[in-house]
């Protein structure tokens, strides 16, 4: 029952929706204690020969009047413990939602998304169950099962109570087992779900490439190995939860047999009439749902105390990238860099060491390195997607700390190796970094990406659907609608990280010919493999293994025998191969 005490802040902020709730189930239950007795006054009335016509008519219509109201406090209860739970439900989602906003990419890397998809749906959906029907069935189980127990004990029969109920506390030992059992089945079938979602989310993710390799068979039989697993488990949860209604039927049958067995004996003793024997079996017919409310809130608590136990796993995981600046002023966007070291923090060798540098307002960066040189890391740095107190970076000689995340965001746009667009239009896409802009600003920075052209000759033009990720575009289209859009955010500082990697040679010299003009006065920092990309940039710096082991311009560079003019030499005569020279 722990997972009703870890929900008390919500229902101390639905108070007023579960108050309606309990007094609506409370009402029910003291209610429903009266036609049992009303039938076995008739029927005491019709066995010693008393039963008028006015007395049938006066009993009967209690009883309507006792299921009318019946009727309209369950309408009234169900709107608001339904309406309570699908809050819990939207509450968690927005709270995992903005969890998962915060967490660096290093969070990533460890979760699959299958997992995190598994919490926000099926575990939210085990939890939302406990609020609504788990409530409902714990209350079902304990008060009206107590007050039809009293009224049996005090009003008819407390011997024939107690022989009746013998079978209860042998039954809720066994509940107690089943539920423990179920406990460790649910885990494992949540755990099983989550990574049967992430090998689904893969295979489409990676379909092409599973059909150029011709894997179909390979993929189709792990999926069949991941989903019987799923599956296996699932089972595993369903086979405990079948125990739970044979083992209240047989108490119950058991409970029936004593009662009427032992009914009929005081009846024979002259100690009970037939009416309160006919009371007594349409109350101890009232217990069976009760019992069947107190198996089946065990079950739905079990499944809702792991279930929530994985969401408060995501919600008490803190963010080590804390929102704490300030700072939600224009920043002059000159940088500097000094970087004594960092590290992630799941690995011990530094990434990034001894890089110290100042980029002045309005220059231009290039940033060059073999691959895992920690190019990408620093540009991560930048705009605070990883932390580490030995790397501190300024921004108008104010540290990057001080700054809201939200501003600092404002400050920067990115252009990330590969592009993500949204399954909406072409305009959307380029328009999410700047809400309100209008048709003629975006066209103006897909001109400047050298993107307008290719979007003109689409069916809908900049009303196209992408479709998901972008997947009726080509690599380079998808690049140049990514530049277009940090364009169209006329930030401070630019950041291309590798984004011009899928077009070609001509294409991107003339987006570098249109962002120089274009971005006079702002900052600019170029992260690529194609060294022609960078060669008109202000200033060049050659990262290796996380240290800066080259820095100057294109020119003072290639006077160096260093790793920029060897890679820049085999650049330009693998093109010259290319071209056919």
């Amino acid at each position: 029952m722990d997972v009703f005490l870890k929900l008390a802040w919500f229902f101390r902020q639905q108070w007023r929706r579960y108050g309606i709730v309990f007094a609506g189930l409370t009402g029910i239950g003291l209610i429903a204690l009266l036609p049992p007795w009303i039938v076995g006054r008739l029927v005491d009335a019709f066995s010693d020969g008393s039963l008028t016509k006015d007395f049938l008519l006066l009993h009967v219509g209690w009883i309507c009047v006792v299921a009318i109201t019946i009727y309209f406090l369950r309408i009234i209860w169900r709107i608001a413990l339904f309406g309570a739970s699908h809050t819990l439900a939207c509450r968690l989602r927005e709270r995992i939602f903005g969890q998962l906003l915060y967490q660096p990419p290093a969070f990533y890397r460890k979760m699959k998304t299958g997992d995190l998809m598994a919490r926000a749906t099926n575990d939210i959906e085990a939890v939302e169950m406990v609020a609504g029907k788990g409530v409902q069935a714990l209350f079902d189980g304990v008060f009206p099962g107590l007050a039809i127990l009293t009224v049996m004990m005090v009003f008819i029969s407390w011997p024939l109570t107690l022989a009746a109920f013998i079978p209860w506390p042998i039954t809720g030992y066994f509940l107690w087992r089943f539920g423990t059992e179920l406990h460790g089945a649910f885990t494992d079938a949540q755990a099983r779900f989550g990574d049967l979602n992430e090998n689904a989310r893969e295979s489409i993710s990676s379909l092409r490439l599973t059909r150029i390799f011709g894997r179909e068979r390979v993929e189709m039989e792990q999926f069949h190995r991941v989903a019987t697993g799923a599956t296996k488990a699932n089972l595993r949860v369903a086979e405990v939860e079948s125990k739970y209604e044979p083992a209240i039927q047989l108490a119950v049958g058991a409970s029936f047999f004593l009662s009427v067995a032992g009914g009929a004996w005081l009846i024979w003793r002259e100690e009970m009439t037939l009416g309160q024997l006919t009371s007594f079996t349409l109350y101890l017919g009232h217990m069976i749902w009760p019992m069947f409310a107190l198996g089946w809130s065990l079950n739905l608590v079990g499944r809702g105390q792991v279930a929530y136990g994985r969401i408060e796993e995501l919600l008490t995981m803190e963010a080590p990238i804390e929102d704490k600046g300030r700072f939600t002023g224009n920043a002059n966007p000159t940088i500097d860099f000094d970087i004594n070291a960092f590290r992630y923090p799941e690995t011990q060798v530094a990434v990034l060491r001894d890089v110290h540098l100042r980029l002045e307002a309005g220059r231009t960066l290039g940033i060059v390195g073999p691959t895992g040189a920690g190019k990408s890391t620093l540009l991560h740095l930048l705009v605070r997607l990883e932390e580490q107190s030995s790397a501190k970076i300024r921004i108008g000689n104010r540290p990057i700390a001080e700054f809201t995340l939200e501003n600092l965001r404002t400050h920067i746009a990115i252009v990330p190796q590969t592009p993500f667009l949204f399954s909406v239009g072409i305009a959307e896409n380029i328009a999410l970094g700047r809400t309100g802009a209008t048709a003629q600003e975006i066209e103006t920075a897909a001109r400047f990406a050298q993107i307008h052209e290719d979007i003109i000759a689409l069916p809908d033009g900049y009303e196209t659907q992408v479709g998901e990720r972008g997947v009726t575009l080509s690599g380079g289209q998808k690049q140049r609608i990514a530049i277009a859009r940090a364009l169209l955010q006329k930030a401070p500082i630019l950041v291309l990280d590798d984004a011009l990697s899928a077009v070609d040679a001509r294409t991107e010299q003339s987006i570098l010919s249109h962002l120089h003009e274009a971005r006079r006065q702002r900052t600019t920092l170029i992260v690529c493999h194609r060294l022609s990309t960078v060669q008109t940039a202000d200033h060049i710096i050659v990262l290796d293994r996380g240290a800066l082991v080259e820095q100057g311009t294109h020119e003072s560079l290639l006077a160096d025998d260093g790793w920029y003019r060897r890679t820049f030499d085999y650049q330009r005569v693998e093109q010259a191969v290319e071209e056919g020279r």
